[in-house]
């Protein structure tokens, strides 16, 4: 049940809060520095207004120097505040760009998976372009109040020259706020139409690249494309959008901004005309005219930044606010490597149950892909434990009350397609560099003809997804890292399934020998990785319906000879 937002705030508006909170000092400061800034540029036209009425009526050149000296000080303070101010403000906005870029990825890449309903690639686009924009908010809070400085500036100026002229810039930008502030709020909502469209396109373009090679092996590539450009010209139609209501917004703003300017500058000019205002003063407001447009655009710019900012910021919090998908014990499991599966009932297992003593090589033979799937996801925690009945044990103790963390370091299951990283060969087998097995690892996966390609050996470079790697070295490899880690139970997933004949005989003999005393199950229909085994069991219809040594099922199970014989 959800939290009414009545109760508590949008998790957007936390998120907002929260980057503000953080920043407070850096804030401070650029708000400071840009408020000098935005002041400096505003006193120029003064200055210049002050120099033109004062020159005028002594004719001292003194005088006239005093104003070019003063005319540098605020020169020198205006190129001085800008400088310093956006590096401070730059500075925090990246640093802030990278804490929510962390945070995000630190969801994504946990344990448990958070039950956002997002592809990996949507998280991709969150932790960098929403992050990016959420973290403007850092910039957008100091220039929206030092452009406000700049506006009362000019329009305590004019006021003093003649309140109509200060009423005017008062009124005109109160006016000009409200029109964009209304603006603004389509800009939102169209943006975060496009950040989802985007998002679900990348996810789309992650998805292909995941199945490049099946989906050529059976000629659906061209289909995955049409769904893809499908996807993609939704978000291009969407970014099109975009633009033009930003276009409309940034047109209006700049003629409401101009028809300002123009307002004061001819009210300026009638009140001259008149002799209401003298010489100098005219100059003040015709400078002041063209020199709050700036100030008046990023200050009519502002609305539509936070408006992306929050935008940016819910869909950060679809991440970050979104539950685990299951909650994990405190416990840990204890010395040893027993596994059991007792009475487990999930897709198309139907009353599982066996057990593998600790220090027992097994071979499970899957009849059905499926049922072989949903087994290694219910061991690899990709399943909660409240999904699926029945109880799964790791040396005595139920997963459910076992913490995520100490089940990975007791347990490894190594997938079918598990994923190659760049980097080296080295780091993909021992990526926190702390396994003393490397080299076993290496010589009992077979994976001693491709180090020996290369000059480098382990220190090989290795492209992203294993793109220069052939698919048998790239399931070699991902067998090398799995045994390097030498866990104390060990699963793996037809992980021979991409090798000749010979080198799984190989790979075979090599696991059960390197694995010895220790627990090992694999779930394959290999004919070699069977034989190797202490024991098989075959798993028909989601239940182990026979067990025996792979030859004994050979000579007296016929439906076995006819599943897994070559």
């Amino acid at each position: 049940m959800k939290t009414p937002d009545t109760q508590r705030p949008r998790p957007g508006s936390d998120i907002l809060r929260t980057a503000l909170r953080r920043n407070v000092g850096a804030m401070t400061w650029g708000t400071v520095l840009m408020g000098l800034y935005q002041a400096g540029e505003t006193a120029f036209p003064i200055a210049l207004g002050l120099i033109v009425e004062h020159t005028m009526q002594d004719r001292s050149p003194g005088a006239l120097a005093l104003s070019i000296g003063a005319l540098a000080v605020i020169i020198t303070t205006v190129s001085l505040s800008w400088r310093f101010g956006m590096r401070i403000l730059q500075k925090a906005n990246t640093t802030e760009a990278h804490r929510w870029r962390v945070q995000v990825a630190d969801c994504g890449l946990q344990p448990v998976a958070r039950d956002a309903g997002l592809k990996s690639g949507e998280v991709l686009t969150i932790a960098t372009e929403d992050a990016d924009q959420t973290a403007d908010i850092i910039e957008v809070v100091p220039l929206l109040i030092s452009s406000l400085v700049a506006v009362l500036v000019a329009a305590v100026a004019l006021g003093l020259a003649d309140i109509r002229l200060g009423l005017l810039v008062i009124v005109g930008t109160a006016l000009i706020l409200s029109i964009l502030s209304v603006m603004s709020k389509r800009i939102g909502s169209s943006t975060r139409e496009q950040q989802a469209r985007v998002a679900r396109a990348g996810a789309k373009v992650a998805d292909l690249i995941t199945g490049l090679r099946p989906l050529h092996g059976f000629g659906g590539n061209h289909a995955a494309f049409r769904s893809y450009r499908r996807v993609s010209t939704e978000a291009k139609h969407q970014a099109i959008t975009v633009a033009g209501v930003n276009g409309a917004y940034a047109g209006t703003a700049a003629a409401l901004n101009a028809a300002l300017a123009v307002g004061v500058t001819l009210t300026a000019g009638w009140l001259a005309f008149n002799g209401r205002i003298t010489v100098g003063e005219l100059v003040m407001a015709v400078g002041l005219a063209q020199f709050i447009m700036e100030p008046l655009k990023m200050f009519s710019d502002m609305p539509k930044y936070v408006m992306m900012a929050r935008a940016s910021a819910e869909r950060m919090a679809l991440v970050l606010v979104a539950p685990p998908v299951a909650t994990p014990g405190p416990e840990r499991p204890a010395a040893g490597g027993v596994l059991e599966i007792d009475c487990v009932r999930y897709g198309t297992l139907h009353e599982l149950k066996f057990q593998v003593p600790a220090g027992e090589f097994v071979a499970i033979a899957a009849y059905q892909p499926r049922a072989a799937a949903d087994l290694a996801a219910i061991l690899a925690l990709k399943v909660p434990p409240k999904a699926y009945e029945g109880v799964v044990r790791v040396s005595g103790e139920e997963l459910a009350a076992l913490s995520i963390e100490a089940v990975r370091e007791h347990m490894l299951v190594n997938p079918y397609d598990g994923e190659i990283f760049a980097g080296t060969l080295r780091t993909n087998i021992d990526p926190s560099g702390t396994s003393r097995t490397v080299d076993e690892a290496v010589a009992a996966s077979m994976l001693t003809d491709v180090v020996a390609l290369h000059r480098e050996g382990l220190d090989h470079g290795v492209r992203d997804r294993g793109a220069n790697l052939s698919g048998g070295q790239r399931q070699r490899l991902s067998l090398a890292r799995a045994l390097a880690a030498d866990s104390d139970i060990l699963v793996l997933h037809d992980p021979t399934t991409a090798v000749d004949a010979v080198t799984e005989q190989l790979i075979a003999r090599n696991i059960a020998e390197l694995r010895r005393g220790r627990t090992t199950v694999v779930i394959t229909s290999s004919p070699a990785l069977l034989d190797a085994a202490d024991r098989v069991l075959v798993l028909d219809e989601g239940v182990i319906t026979a067990e025996d040594t792979h030859r004994n099922l050979l000579a007296g199970d016929a439906e076995y000879c006819l599943a897994v014989a070559r």
